[in-house]
């Protein structure tokens, strides 16, 4: 039965060219050697639990001692007086409406602004520091910034970077290299180390969004390299690392309070999420997949599979760049970017609590959906 579904799942009429076979690329020629899906996979994970326990040595200390450099505060925030009645209702509903209110009050025999009170300064327990999320970006950061720098490098003097059609000329019998086989584990490996750490990481509205992207990441990283489509693969990974430095590095300024700074970055990340998202990827990239691919090896099941995906991609590069766009023009003309307060602090003052509940917990979430949620909020977008 096993041996029955893994033929099933690694069917060579599906993923494989016509008259091409799985033994066909466990036998290369003497001095060449092909991927094998068990070979990455054997290093990625282990890897991934490395990259788990370098990321804690890094943000405590490099990127925590840089956030104190910079004055940025943990800020331990105010507790609230503990209530079993109040804390049993919280883990249900947040923000509870005018009815709910009114029972409590009869219940507690408490204010109804002092009930309101309670829930807000309860509900900035919940969020992170200015300084977890400053060091989550900077590690980041850290890791977009190396690996493209390494995927360029290796790239720069691969012929297929300016020939795409090298992509697929003798696929899929085309030799493994050092670098390619690295960059692979990397990717792999820090998209798993994402998919353990997002459930300890800053919480934020997006979590099952975030969760099937990386999902879907891990998915097309593992099939692109088990059918030895890395020529491609590579150039898909680098293109999607180059604009995520540039949105890291102004989540950081915005952690910091160097607001021109952000507003430069941001306008920046935008300027590189079009050229590479909007321009480069579809008419460089999906193009040769679509396109020369078909001219020079033709279509196949799995060719169907992976151009879908990339489209389906694409479509949401459009979605995506509407979104950062509207953000850009207001950095532009009125020189601050919006935040995004899926992770902001609420402000626990007298002054900023409503006298109707309902009202209060309606008008943030009206307030979240208004913003885009790129700044403070996680973006993976590969």
């Amino acid at each position: 039965m096993t041996s029955f579904i893994s033929a099933w799942i690694w069917s060579e009429r599906f993923w494989l060219p016509e008259n091409v076979s799985w033994a066909d690329l466990e036998r290369p020629p003497a001095g060449v050697e092909y991927p094998r899906l068990q070979h990455m996979l054997c290093h990625a994970f282990p890897l991934a639990v490395g990259v788990l326990l370098f990321r804690l040595l890094f943000e405590r200390l490099v990127a925590r001692p840089c956030a104190h450099i910079l004055q940025i505060q943990a800020g331990a925030p105010r507790r609230v007086q503990p209530n079993a009645v109040l804390e049993r209702l919280y883990q249900s509903n947040t923000c509870p409406d005018t009815r709910q209110l009114e029972g409590l009050s009869k219940q507690l025999d408490w204010e109804e602004r002092k009930i309101q009170r309670w829930f807000r300064i309860r509900r900035n327990q919940d969020r992170p520091s200015t300084q977890k999320k400053f060091c989550e970006s900077m590690w980041r950061f850290t890791f977009y910034l190396v690996i493209f720098i390494y995927a360029i490098c290796h790239l720069w003097v691969s012929p297929w970077m300016w020939d795409t059609r090298q992509c697929w000329h003798n696929y899929p019998f085309q030799p493994l290299s050092p670098g390619q086989y690295n960059y692979y584990v990397a990717e792999l490996a820090f998209y798993w180390s994402l998919m353990v750490s997002q459930f300890t990481d800053v919480k934020r509205k997006d979590f099952m969004i975030m969760l099937v992207h990386h999902l879907a990441t891990i998915f097309l990283i593992t099939i692109s390299y088990g059918n030895n489509m890395l020529r491609a693969g590579t150039l898909v990974m680098c293109v999607h690392d180059a604009s995520d430095i540039f949105l890291e590095a102004a989540k950081l300024a915005n952690y910091a309070k160097y607001q021109r700074l952000c507003d430069s970055l941001f306008v920046v990340f935008s300027i590189s999420f079009f050229l590479t998202r909007l321009v480069i990827f579809p008419f460089w990239i999906v193009y040769s997949v679509l396109f020369e691919s078909w001219q020079i090896i033709g279509p196949y099941q799995a060719w169907w599979l992976i151009n879908g995906l990339l489209l389906v991609l694409q479509t949401l590069h459009v979605i995506w760049f509407y979104l950062i766009a509207r953000i850009a023009v207001k950095a532009i003309f009125k020189g601050k970017v919006s935040k995004d307060d899926r992770s902001d602090i609420e402000s626990s003052t007298d002054e900023d609590i409503s006298s109707n509940g309902s009202k209060n917990c309606q008008t943030s979430k009206l307030r979240d959906s208004s913003h885009t949620g790129v700044l403070n909020g996680e973006t993976h977008d590969h």
